[in-house]
């Protein structure tokens, strides 16, 4: 893979830390990373986004992670949690759904819980964070279409934080059959620069990973 086609990933790529044991100094090098590697954006836990936004200073876009990573909190909790986010710097808003009420076939909650994230960060970005290993593929096929009226601009298939992160088979049904007007971010799962590529030829928009620098570089990828 030549230098132009790393870098055209690495514009993709939302750098992210999300693990509970990282610390200031952790996010600081993120960022400092981020800048030098040219990254879409910097992807962190709400607590770490004012820190994040100060040290970046405008020069990476900060994504915060909502309702993260199980989904079950009350709409009003996860649409809260998207204003502190953005009152302090996130520009970019990652939210997960309720996968017990996927499950419960209470399509409308799904629905609704989107809809009071995106009233909350209109403006911003919204990606919706389906985590496909837990679904069924009528399910997968029906969040498709929730995402798509919903108003968000991107549906993402996985926290990461789960057995399995993005699969090739999951992009190609999302590419399938979600609207033009949504955009798709896979996350885990990209274990590999080849990997990522193969994603974004598919369909992918943006790469959720805490792996593409260290894969640039020629070190071996972990994680996220």
């Amino acid at each position: 893979m030549n230098k132009e086609q790393r870098q055209a990933l690495l514009a993709k790529a939302d750098y992210t830390l999300l693990g509970v044991t990282a610390t200031e100094a952790d996010y600081i090098k993120l960022c400092d990373e981020a800048v030098e590697y040219n990254v879409a954006s910097v992807c962190v836990p709400p607590s770490r986004v004012a820190l994040c936004a100060n040290h970046l200073a405008g020069r990476v876009p900060v994504c915060a992670v909502v309702g993260f990573p199980n989904g079950y909190m009350d709409s009003r909790v996860k649409a809260y949690e998207a204003q502190v986010a953005i009152h302090l710097g996130a520009t970019e808003i990652d939210m997960v759904i309720d996968i017990g009420r996927v499950k419960d076939a209470d399509f409308d909650y799904v629905l609704e819980d989107i809809r009071a994230v995106r009233v909350a960060c209109r403006g911003y970005v919204l990606n919706v964070i389906i985590e496909m290993v837990h679904l069924t593929l009528v399910e997968k096929i029906k969040l498709c279409a929730i995402v798509s009226d919903s108003g968000a601009d991107y549906i993402k298939t996985s926290t990461g934080f789960d057995e399995s992160g993005a699969t090739f088979e999951d992009v190609a049904l999302i590419c399938k059959n979600v609207q033009p007007h949504v955009k798709v971010k896979t996350a885990g799962g990209i274990t590999t620069l080849e990997d990522a590529l193969r994603f974004v030829e598919m369909g992918a928009n943006r790469l959720g990973t805490d792996r593409i620098i260290k894969l640039v570089q020629g070190l071996e990828g972990s994680g996220y």
